[in-house]
């Protein structure tokens, strides 16, 4: 029967993948919901539960969820919760925030991180510190700003 639900579960996810762009993380995180929502409806199925009506909202858990979230903490090592969805991603995009009507400047001041605070997991800040240490770019940038302390004089 798991198997049968698996098969359900990847050709809803295909619809899905099929209709819209979705990251790797999205149709992961898609997958495990939907199979877990299926299980969910067969086990209510077999033991004459409540009406699927009668369930809990993810909307009605979701708010209380996020609110309970500290900022800092949404900031993962390999992920990012967007506060305003509960989405994860690896990087909280200004288009993605867009779909919630914030600049990522709003953003920031809405929850609380300072504005130079990347919105990326520290996975992908630490790799791209790492890229721009090979290409030279912190010992560019400090002979650019000698160069320029240099021209005030």
């Amino acid at each position: 029967m798991a198997k049968k639900i698996l098969e359900m579960c990847v050709q809803i996810v295909t619809a899905q993948a099929s209709a819209a762009v979705m990251s790797t993380e999205e149709i992961e995180e898609a997958l495990k919901k939907t199979f877990q929502t299926l299980q969910e409806l067969q086990t209510r199925e077999e033991s004459q539960e409540a009406p699927v009506s009668e369930w809990p909202s993810d909307e009605a858990k979701e708010p209380a969820a996020r609110a309970a979230m500290d900022p800092k903490s949404s900031i993962g090592e390999n992920s990012v919760v967007c506060l305003e969805c509960g989405a994860e991603f690896r990087q909280i995009t200004a288009n993605h925030l867009r779909s919630h009507g914030l600049t990522p400047r709003e953003y920031k001041k809405k929850w609380g991180f300072r504005l130079k605070d990347s919105l990326a997991a520290k996975v992908l800040t630490r790799s791209r510190s790492a890229a721009a240490k090979k290409r030279g770019i912190p010992d560019k940038l400090r002979e650019y700003h000698e160069a320029r302390r240099k021209q005030k004089k």
